[in-house]
């Protein structure tokens, strides 16, 4: 799971970066025009955040060997599909009843840190 947690990692860092840019340039009059800089830019963030809690959760695992790890990688992976991914859908799509998708995302990443709080509150270094 480790190895799978830590170059998931690599790839969505990459990925972030990529959106990102491609954001910023090939889609800017698109997502001006619709309004949705902002949206699409917390995308990304989020993503770029919580990939980096997953690498740092990979890294965890090295020392922490605990389920819990498991669970929230598999949370935080959740949370930026369906997170960002619901809001790169919305921007690109103007499909607004994803909006409503969106927290469920949230809630996930809100999982993800919990269980890796209790992971290492539990852990014994």
């Amino acid at each position: 799971m480790q190895k799978f947690v830590l170059i998931t990692a690599a790839a969505l860092g990459a990925l972030s970066v990529i959106i990102g840019a491609f954001g910023a340039h090939a889609l800017q009059a698109t997502l001006e025009s619709q309004g949705r800089i902002d949206t699409f830019e917390t995308a990304v963030k989020y993503q770029f955040y919580h990939t980096l809690a997953l690498l740092l959760i990979g890294l965890l695992m090295f020392r922490v060997q605990d389920k819990l790890l498991d669970y929230s990688a598999l949370s935080m992976m959740g949370g930026i599909l369906i997170f960002s991914g619901s809001l790169y859908i919305l921007c690109l799509s103007g499909i607004r009843w994803l909006g409503a998708v969106t927290p469920l995302g949230g809630l996930l990443f809100i999982v993800g840190w919990v269980l890796l709080l209790i992971a290492v509150a539990k852990s014994n270094f």
